[in-house]
């Protein structure tokens, strides 16, 4: 079993839109119309236009989405220059990730980990 597609909300598409290509530095894939699709390696990040699919009172994401990258500083550049909220710069966490936290436009909580550095849990040490 595996991930294959992890979905954010969107109130406003077409910023979405313009926010996470510059951002992730790939082109939306809109095949689908209220959706705009993202293909990340092996998962999709899925940005859903929430009030085009009817799914009631709009709310981010509650928790963190994580992505790992091998371009740490050059995302957080992107992500300055795509005007995401920054919550914590990049850093060295206290559990050995080297890594940003940031908002997207309709507040999702994102966090970007450098490839090299990833706390994966079992068998991983504590700093």
């Amino acid at each position: 079993m595996r991930v294959f597609r992890v979905a954010v909300p969107a109130s406003r598409i077409d910023v979405s839109r313009a926010f996470y290509e510059r951002l992730l530095g790939v082109a939306a894939d809109d095949t689908v119309p209220s959706r705009l699709y993202f293909h990340l390696g092996d998962v999709i990040l899925a940005v859903i236009d929430w009030g085009v699919e009817d799914r009631g009172t709009f709310q981010p994401t509650p928790e963190n989405l994580y992505l790992a990258t091998d371009e740490l500083d050059t995302v957080y550049e992107r992500a300055v220059a795509a005007n995401a909220t920054v919550v914590s710069p990049v850093e060295e966490r206290p559990w050995g990730e080297r890594s940003f936290y940031c908002l997207d436009p309709d507040g999702n909580r994102l966090c970007f980990v450098d490839d090299k550095t990833l706390f994966v849990g079992r068998g991983a040490q504590w700093a």
